[in-house]
């Protein structure tokens, strides 16, 4: 029989494997294709039956290291470009090492004075960085989506008091639908927060002007008149497609005119406030109720990151407290709750790595990385603006260029195939790692630039391998193959 307890004093090894085998693949990094197929085989390696007697602490690091670091999508590295992915700073990534081996039980103060205390500087910090009132309440979250769906539960609690509802205590039952309103670039991670907290995922009403999803401010002006009681409004700051803006500003005029609550969804547009020359993107966002945004993203830390900022501190504690087990504090306790305040009761303490990234770079090394990323953007899509193999789609407006390859003579249908096939051909190859997506009908790539590894010589990397495949797919499509 393999004991963890038999193995204690092979702690201090195993690590030491892993510290051997990160050098070797942080410095091979940079110039790893993002994925190997070719290794999709040795994923077989981790299956199989539940093993009756273990291999042994060491044997099974080893085997995971090998398999891990050939077989990963090495989504740290500096052109994947699919989703909205950051890396993770040397000082993050180092730091989360760090809060492994201290594996403490965030949230509590007396479970981890460290963990709390941390969570309550960052969140300052954070608050700081995006120009956000101190006075806001805020709590770290797994993700984006979570902080999207804590903010969202804030905004039901507002909603339900004001109907004379305590809906932590007696649920939604008797009340009407709570009417929330987006224009039409309103993430799927907000209608799923809807959907878990029982509002509805497609009773959210959309307010669009053309088929790009830009916001229509009169016919959401028009909807909140016929409303009766109070709304809730969904901002974007930083659509998926393109990288575009809701006009927040002119949403918190609207929000304000009908006492509805204004709810940000920055996932990634968040940082356009570090820099000087990109804040007016998110001017209007102090007044909103609740802000929502991701740290695996931007803030280049390790999944699983994410952070919410809400107006009113104490309603995070009315929508997520009230917890009555005898084993945990009581209401007389003088210290923050962070597990009263969010979705989650068992934290890991997410704070040290955003601790440690704003600590090394602070608020100008952010800037230089978003401006930096910016300028790669804007690079990109003038390339494909002048290259007649290319179509940019949309402005440039902050990290994501919307482009295809559309070589002369072809019919749209055709354009789109090719496209689709470019796609799935370059995840295939994978020297680059672009995602496809569908903006107006039409099929294209939509690279995001949010990785601080991402350089010049990435970009250009991108637009040649999109050259050589869309050249070869274009050929097949003309031969009929």
């Amino acid at each position: 029989m393999t004991d963890p307890l038999h193995e204690r004093d092979l702690a201090r090894p195993a690590l030491d494997l892993v510290a051997k085998a990160a050098g070797p693949y942080l410095e091979a990094l940079p110039d790893l294709p993002v994925r190997d197929a070719a290794a999709d085989v040795l994923l077989d390696r981790l299956g199989g039956p539940l093993p009756e007697r273990g291999c042994g602490t060491l044997a099974g690091i080893e085997e995971l290291i090998e398999v891990g670091t050939r077989a990963a999508t090495h989504s740290s590295g500096p052109r994947f470009f699919h989703f909205v992915v950051g890396g993770s700073t040397p000082a993050a990534q180092a730091a989360d090492w760090v809060t492994s081996l201290l594996d403490q039980a965030a949230g509590l103060w007396a479970a981890s004075a460290l963990a709390t205390e941390a969570e309550t500087i960052v969140l300052g910090w954070l608050k700081d960085l995006f120009a956000l009132p101190d006075s806001y309440g805020a709590v770290l979250t797994p993700s984006a989506t979570f902080a999207n769906l804590t903010a969202l539960a804030c905004a039901r609690h507002w909603w339900a008091e004001r109907h004379g509802v305590d809906v932590t205590v007696d649920g939604l039952a008797g009340l009407p639908r709570m009417p929330v309103l987006a224009g039409g670039y309103v993430h799927p991670s907000n209608r799923k927060a809807l959907q878990i907290l029982g509002l509805g995922r497609d009773t959210l009403t959309v307010c669009a002007r053309d088929d790009a999803g830009r916001v229509d401010i009169d016919a959401m002006e028009r909807a909140l008149i016929e409303i009766d009681g109070p709304a809730v409004i969904i901002a974007s700051a930083g659509e998926v497609n393109t990288g575009d803006f809701d006009p927040i500003d002119a949403l918190a005029d609207l929000a304000e005119r009908y006492g509805a609550w204004l709810h940000v969804d920055g996932a990634f547009g968040l940082f356009a406030g570090v820099s000087p020359r990109l804040a007016h993107l998110v001017s209007g966002v102090e007044r909103a109720n609740s802000v929502a945004a991701d740290g695996h993203k931007w803030l280049n830390v390790p999944y699983e990151s994410g952070f919410v900022f809400v107006r009113d501190p104490t309603i995070l504690g009315r929508a997520f407290g009230a917890w009555n087990a005898p084993y945990l504090p009581g209401a007389g306790d003088t210290h923050l709750n962070y597990g009263a305040l969010g979705p989650e009761s068992s934290r890991r303490a997410r704070a040290l790595p955003i601790w440690a990234t704003l600590r090394a770079y602070g608020r100008s090394g952010y800037r230089a990385m978003v401006e930096r990323h910016n300028d790669l953007a804007l690079r990109l899509g003038a390339i494909a603006e002048a290259d007649p193999l290319l179509e940019l789609l949309a402005p440039v407006r902050l990290c994501v260029v919307c482009f295809r390859y559309r070589p002369e003579g072809m019919a749209d249908a055709e354009v789109d195939e090719l496209n689709r096939r470019l796609g799935e051909q370059l995840q295939e190859d994978g020297r680059v790692y672009p995602g496809t997506t569908v903006y107006r009908g039409r099929t294209a790539l939509r690279p995001a630039l949010v990785n601080w590894r991402t350089t010049e010589r990435d970009v250009d990397l991108l637009v040649d391998v999109v050259r050589e495949i869309g050249a070869r797919v274009a050929d097949d499509i003309r031969a009929g193959r």
